[in-house]
């Protein structure tokens, strides 16, 4: 199954001259500002054989000069599907482990009682136990189970890479908090193997990685000093998430609080991301710092905006010398002068704001987002969890429904992961009231049944499948209270229970065809005029990725049939993200009312007001509060730019199918 669908949506805004420019000289102009070379690939597939290879040629160079290659190899999410790549390569006949000495870089926990959280484990199927290397040459960290023990046991794995030579080759991740290995941020540039405390951002990463409700909080790794010491390091960032990790590595100052920053100072070391993870890299989002640029309109729209921001001056008020002296000359000539591009940028700009998100009828609709025709639209809109829904678009759900659209929702998951057993108990003991007042006293054996596996789930076990339900249950209430606070009448809400949720006991099951069949269905079956999807693709737990990729390959099957040539397909964030003024298409705007109306009907999510699991940042803010906020600041960007004064803004940009990407 093809997951790189999302890569439609940035990579035909993004000239391929500033990832994959003609020769050096074009190369070097780009990557003034970088401070490691980049690979930058279309798509995390690309990126993955390109490593591939890459470690492919180390290895074959290091065994025909010295006869074996030490490697240190990482755990990540990211390396692995490079191993997925080193293992088709070593079937075809193009490497061979025989000689390659390995060393993984890290382990979990001391004294962690939980076996399944084994690193070494995790590259042994992965990778060691498909290939041809040999056993005695698999080195790894065997659990201490004393802290006591840690610092010997550093010692003596130090003392095995300086037996075998020394790392050729590290191999490993960057994470999104900076971190290589477990190396996490405050780790010193000359830090050796030692035990490390882990942050919550790696505790997250070996939760889902392991499908684990806990994960340990300390691990074993190889410091900074012991990775720059390899002659060779290959680092990987994959996607959204990634990018200021990546940022700040590549162009930022070193720090201690983004150990992966002294990669810096390494001599042979390349790191390999996509564009997603590339996205805030100069050449990436300001190429007109580093060359002359192919202007498209998001670009002219991207470089005035950022100028607005470098002056403090709105659009009607940039002057040639504001142009000339930020490196925007060239806009200056093209347009001959600052004024025609001060008006051409503000009426684009201007043309996406709507208080008709479903197109106005009887108007002309030339310079609108959306058709005037037809009307009243049938409309759509994919809800990951029930809450994601309002939280990221309720204002312009309100305002479609108020308008006399056809508004469905499809919640494609009930959420229950995100319910806490507190919020359980308190509905139980309502249910269990009310039973009790009116089946005289007599105790109900389903809620008996469910207080009795509450009270004997251990924190380290599976949600019973009872329970799941009932937490679910639980957030689909909250969610048709909401939604019937936005007017949506209860028989255009589904429950489209998608199995890559309900059959893994994590919420993270692999997505099927059977998957895409239920989200197929149901276009089929409404024929939509309007389809709004979720681009929120950095959440924690994965759910959005899945969910919306579903929707995206059942688009895809689905896009030559003849109500889809009628149908607009536009994608929301809100609840981890927000998209940049430069993309937004459609911006809705809200009234103070209208955005008072918004927080009410997402304070009907009692389970998430307070102590939902999942937050946004070290401040604390959970992800509705973020959501709220970046409403508001969004309309306070277009306010700057010097348009119209809002109270808030929802934002949205078209999706376009594959073969329309680069029209």
């Amino acid at each position: 199954m093809n997951t790189e669908l999302k890569t439609s949506i940035k990579s035909y805004q993004v000239s391929n001259r500033y990832y994959s420019p003609e020769n050096d000289i074009e190369l070097a102009s780009l990557t003034r500002y970088e401070k490691v070379p980049t690979t930058i690939v279309e798509s995390v597939e690309q990126g993955t054989l390109e490593a591939a290879l890459e470690v492919t040629r180390i290895i074959n160079h290091c065994v025909e000069k010295k006869g074996r290659c030490v490697i240190g190899f990482g755990s990540g999410r990211y390396v692995q599907k490079v191993y997925d790549e080193l293992v088709k390569l070593y079937f075809a006949d193009k490497v061979s482990f025989a000689d390659v000495v390995a060393f993984n870089l890290c382990e979990l926990g001391v004294g962690y009682v939980d076996g399944r959280l084994n690193l070494n484990d995790l590259i042994n199927e992965r990778l060691f136990a498909k290939v041809d290397i040999e056993r005695a040459n698999i080195h790894f960290f065997n659990r201490p189970d004393d802290i006591e023990d840690v610092h010997s046991l550093c010692k003596a794995y130090e003392r095995e890479i300086t037996d075998a030579g020394g790392l050729d080759l590290v191999l490993c991740d960057l994470n999104h908090d900076g971190s290589i290995a477990y190396n996490e941020p405050g780790s010193a540039r000359n830090s050796a193997c030692r035990l490390m405390l882990l942050g919550s951002e790696s505790r997250t990463r070996v939760a889902e990685a392991f499908q684990s409700e806990t994960a340990p909080k300390t691990a074993v790794t190889l410091g900074i000093g012991n990775i720059l010491s390899a002659a060779k390091v290959i680092c990987i960032a994959w996607e959204e998430d990634s990018a200021t990790a990546l940022f700040n590595t590549i162009e930022g100052k070193m720090s201690d609080l983004v150990p992966a920053s002294f990669l810096q100072v390494h001599s042979d070391i390349r790191i390999f991301a996509d564009l997603d993870a590339a996205s805030r890299l100069t050449r990436i989002s300001y190429p007109w710092k580093v060359t002359s640029c192919e202007w498209s309109d998001h670009l002219i729209r991207r470089a005035i905006v950022w100028l607005c921001e470098q002056t403090g001056k709105p659009i009607l008020k940039l002057t040639n010398k504001d142009y000339n002296d930020n490196g925007l000359s060239e806009l200056v000539a093209l347009y001959d002068s600052a004024y025609n591009v001060n008006i051409k940028i503000f009426n684009d700009l201007q043309h996406t704001i709507t208080g008709w998100p479903g197109g106005k009828p009887n108007a002309d609709d030339t310079h609108r987002p959306e058709r005037a025709t037809p009307y009243p639209k049938r409309v759509l809109v994919f809800s990951p969890h029930p809450d994601d829904v309002v939280v990221s678009m309720g204002g312009t759900v309100r305002r479609l429904v108020q308008q006399g659209h056809q508004v469905h929702i499809a919640f494609q998951t009930d959420g229950d992961v995100g319910v806490s057993d507190e919020d359980l108990l308190r509905s139980l003991l309502l249910a269990e009231r009310l039973m009790r007042r009116y089946e005289a006293n007599v105790e109900h054996p389903f809620i008996e049944r469910i207080k009795e596996q509450l009270n004997d789930k251990n924190i380290s076990q599976e949600n019973h499948t009872d329970l799941r339900y009932f937490k679910g249950s639980i957030m689909l209430s909250e969610a048709f209270m909401a939604c019937r606070q936005m007017g949506v009448p209860p028989e255009n809400l589904h429950d489209l229970i998608m199995p890559f949720y309900v059959d893994d006991p994590h919420g993270q099951g692999k997505l099927t065809d059977a998957d895409i069949s239920i989200i197929q269905q149901l276009i089929e079956q409404i024929k939509p005029h309007q389809i709004f999807i979720d681009n929120d693709l950095v959440d924690p737990n994965g759910t959005h990725v899945r969910a919306t990729t579903a929707v995206m390959h059942a688009l895809e099957n689905l896009k030559d049939e003849e109500f889809m040539q009628d149908c607009r397909v536009w994608m929301y964030r809100g609840q981890w993200g927000q998209w940049d003024v430069d993309h937004v298409e459609m911006a809705v705007p809200m009234s103070p009312e209208e955005f008072s109306d918004k927080r009410d009907a997402i304070l009907k999510y009692q389970s998430q007001i307070h102590d939902a699991p999942f937050r946004t940042s070290d401040d604390g803010m959970l992800s509705w509060q973020r959501s709220i906020e970046r409403n508001r600041n969004l309309a306070e960007k277009y306010q700057q730019l010097g348009l119209a004064t809002y109270e808030a803004i929802e934002a949205f940009v078209q999706y376009r199918f594959l073969d329309d990407a680069t029209t």
